[in-house]
């Protein structure tokens, strides 16, 4: 007996959701996470205002090659309706690099374990890190999907007339994620990764802008386990969580 404890007992109508809820958390908190599909097998998923699968499709489909920089474990490129016949992925992240290379070898697509670039908000202009192992004017088409990159080195390993496609995650993208735990919003990045500052290293490198955009990722999670999951497996996006710290929340 605890002095001056207070007991509640659950209602029999809750104990189901209660039992569901520890199960789910309790399932998030055991399962590993491994290459990059944050999918949690289609518990999660994003929606964008824009489809960039097929945009870099649509430039496919002109190229006679391609590089898909930061390819994680393989699982999007390898789901891509349509590669050039000469594609080559890269990454930096060893833990990824022998899951992208089984996913891939497979389909006719070599993986290259690379250096990391520095994220784009900590580079200057005189960044010596990140190089990417081609000669100049290796590829016709390069795209990146949320991996830093050295502008100045995608410039030179393009083509004249080459093609850069990147979406990329903007600073402060997980502040929802802050205020929905009730957690102090940790300060944005200065200078921020945005639109302009991306603007200025491509445009800086010698690039032509033909597009570009900004827009809300809105990220569905089917039960409180894929969220609990996806924030525990994800450390830069919410670098102090634990689900025992933030079980209350």
């Amino acid at each position: 007996m605890l002095d001056g404890a207070v007991i509640k007992t659950v209602p029999e109508d809750k104990k189901d959701l209660m039992n569901d809820f520890f199960q789910l958390l309790n399932e998030a908190n055991e399962r590993s996470f491994s290459g990059w599909d944050v999918s949690y097998s289609g518990r999660i998923s994003s929606t964008f205002p824009w489809d960039y699968e097929s945009i870099v499709v649509s430039h496919a489909r002109c190229s006679p090659d391609m590089l898909d920089m930061g390819t994680g474990g393989g699982e999007w490129l390898s789901r891509l309706p349509f590669r050039p016949c000469r594609t080559i992925a890269t990454e930096g992240w060893e833990p990824n690099v022998p899951i992208a290379r089984k996913r891939l070898q497979t389909l006719g697509v070599e993986v290259i374990q690379v250096e990391r670039a520095p994220d784009n908000v900590e580079q200057d202009s005189h960044c010596v890190y990140g190089r990417l192992p081609f000669p100049d004017a290796s590829f016709n088409l390069v795209t990146n999907r949320h991996e830093a990159f050295v502008a100045s080195e995608v410039a030179r390993i393009l083509i004249s007339g080459g093609r850069f496609v990147t979406q990329q995650v903007a600073s402060g993208f997980s502040s929802d994620f802050y205020r929905l735990l009730g957690a102090p919003t940790p300060p944005v990045h200065v200078p921020s990764w945005t639109l302009d500052l991306a603007s200025a290293q491509v445009q800086g490198a010698g690039l032509l802008m033909e597009a570009s955009g900004e827009g809300l990722e809105i990220c569905t999670f089917a039960d409180v386990g894929a969220f609990a999951w996806y924030l525990k497996n994800l450390p830069w996006v919410f670098p102090n969580f634990s689900i025992e710290i933030f079980r209350a929340q």
